[in-house]
């Protein structure tokens, strides 16, 4: 029977705790379903399957079909467990979760129930500033990661036709049933909406770092489920606490969000009205509606008994020795966290341009390239780390953006995909640090890199092939003095009230001059060297 409390009023609450627990179900991106051979949707190889095309005998239960576990599923939930520094299990078995929905044809879920794979896990939750990036220089918060198990999926119901078309009926797709799932439950150890969030965006990092998941959320790779209640603390001194409330498969940052901000608010007002306390029976389900704002009651959650578990006797349990474990570790690359602080420290780089080239794997692997080969071109590290970075952050953004806006695809264009190589990058780069090629060059010289061609096979022929490039096209600069001492005077004796304006202290008057010196060059100048120039002289 669910506790009730005392009645009381809004204006008997002091204080109002969130407590968030969070249930993470990740779609593994093996070639193959958990227990069958048929292939996965989840793989990156997969495109979109007919309707029930992706199905065995296995995946529909038929009589006679038995399950044989993926190896491949079963290393990629250990690297994650492993980077959630989870205690991996030298024996875990898996169960029977009984439960009927339409799209789960056995009428049970093969899950792992008191015996998971990975358990005991821990992950330092960085501070964040103001847009809500980490923030290194605020001490971080240790979340408890209470266990990541393997399991399969279920499959889809469908409420309206093909084509989206009103029927008064559901459909079910069983393509996603048997797809490896790896659900990471972590302890009720969030405080904010935002912390949730976090967690969620480096979880989803972390994870396609490794490569077990590409992490669409719009196709399901991803699916979050709070675990939600509040601990109230009375005028006269006594605490209750609020029924736990389970928000389901919640595929976006802001619904997640949204879903957390809403229970904290309306979980007192439920409170008031009816008084259930947390307790046995009293854990209720909801779904997310986006466009009204509102978590919806959809059924109340059962508890462990009533799903029946017990050790399937068709799979035989995992038996993880340490040869195994130490050479799934071995896979495991520097993660994006870790990336994020090296760059930060090591660079100078900011938090949203750290933040940018850390999230993917590929970009992270291009950028340190670049800078590597601009270390070879004679380039010093920390410099090359932060001149690599604005390259990459403007001109391959800039069309990595482009491309991907049309291409109109829910997986974007990354910077590595546009054609050019790591060390022609770096090659240009280098160029721009010694002068010989200017901001509207560099741009240039990059967008041309990215058509199709050969790369060149070293860092040295990279900037030789660089430099002939831009002498072709004319866009070297001119590095000679006297020159350039000439542009300058003839710059402020043409502008003399905006020399005078820089003598002031005005240094913006100093684009004028800049403008006007370029314009004596004709291209053949670089517009910082000349405004410094300008500085010198004016000083």
């Amino acid at each position: 029977m669910t506790a009730h409390a005392p009645t009381f009023t809004a204006a008997d609450i002091v204080q109002s705790q969130l407590i968030v627990g969070l249930e993470v179900h990740i779609e593994l991106a093996t070639k193959s379903k958990m227990f069958s051979r048929v292939a996965s949707p989840a793989h990156p190889a997969a495109r979109e399957p007919a309707p029930n095309s992706l199905i065995d005998a296995v995946t529909l239960a038929l009589p006679g079909s038995l399950p044989v576990m993926n190896r491949e599923a079963v290393e990629m939930a250990m690297l994650v467990g492993l980077a959630l520094r989870c205690r991996i299990a030298e024996f875990a078995k898996w169960d029977r979760k009984s439960y009927f929905y339409p799209d789960m044809p056995k009428a049970y879920q093969i899950s792992q129930y008191d015996l998971p794979l990975c358990a005991d896990g821990a992950f330092d939750l960085p501070a964040t500033d103001a847009r809500g990036l980490p923030d290194l220089a605020k001490p971080s918060r240790r979340i408890g990661i209470l266990r990541a198990h393997l399991e399969e999926d279920a499959g889809k119901l469908l409420h309206e036709g093909p084509g989206g078309h009103a029927i008064d009926f559901s459909i079910v797709d069983y393509n996603r049933a048997g797809t490896p799932l790896l659900e990471v439950v972590t302890q009720p150890d969030f405080r904010t909406a935002d912390e949730v969030v976090l967690f969620a965006k480096l979880l989803r990092q972390t994870c396609r770092a490794l490569g077990v998941t590409q992490g669409v959320m719009q196709k399901g790779h991803m699916r979050f489920e709070p675990n939600i209640n509040c601990v109230l603390t009375m005028k006269d001194g006594s605490v209750v606490r609020t029924p736990i409330v389970e928000v389901k498969n919640l595929n976006s940052f802001r619904s997640l969000k949204g879903a957390v901000e809403f229970e904290h608010m309306d979980q007192p007002r439920r409170f008031l009205e009816d008084g259930r306390l947390l307790g046995p029976g009293s854990k209720v389900t909801r779904g997310w509606d986006d466009h009204a704002l509102r978590t919806i009651v959809q059924r109340h959650k059962e508890d462990a008994h009533d799903y029946r578990y017990f050790p399937d006797p068709d799979l035989v349990p995992v038996r993880v020795d340490a040869v195994w474990q130490e050479r799934v570790a071995a896979r495991i690359p520097v993660l994006p966290l870790e990336r994020f602080r090296s760059y930060v420290n090591d660079f100078g780089l900011g938090a949203t341009e750290a933040s940018t080239l850390a999230d993917d794997r590929p970009v992270s692997d291009f950028f340190e390239a670049a800078t590597d080969a601009m270390v070879a071109m004679g380039v010093p590290r920390a410099r090359a780390g932060k001149a690599a970075a604005n390259l990459l952050l403007q001109s391959g953004q800039k069309r990595a953006n482009e491309l991907s806006a049309a291409h109109d695809s829910t997986e974007p264009v990354l910077i590595c995909d546009l054609g050019i190589s790591p060390s022609e990058a770096a090659a240009l780069a280098a160029l721009r640090e010694q002068g010989k090629l200017g901001n509207q060059g560099l741009d240039d010289l990059f967008g041309e890199l990215c058509a199709p061609h050969a790369p060149p096979t070293s860092p040295a022929l990279a900037l030789a092939e660089a430099e002939s490039l831009a002498r072709l096209r004319n866009l070297l600069i001119h590095r000679d003095e006297a020159a350039l001492a000439s542009w300058v005077s003839a710059a402020i004796a043409a502008h003399p009230q905006a020399a005078a304006d820089v003598r002031a202290g005005k240094l913006q008057a100093a684009g004028r001059l800049v403008g006007e010196a370029m314009k004596l060059a004709g291209g053949a100048a670089d517009a910082k060297t000349v405004r410094d120039e300008i500085l010198k002289a004016l000083s």
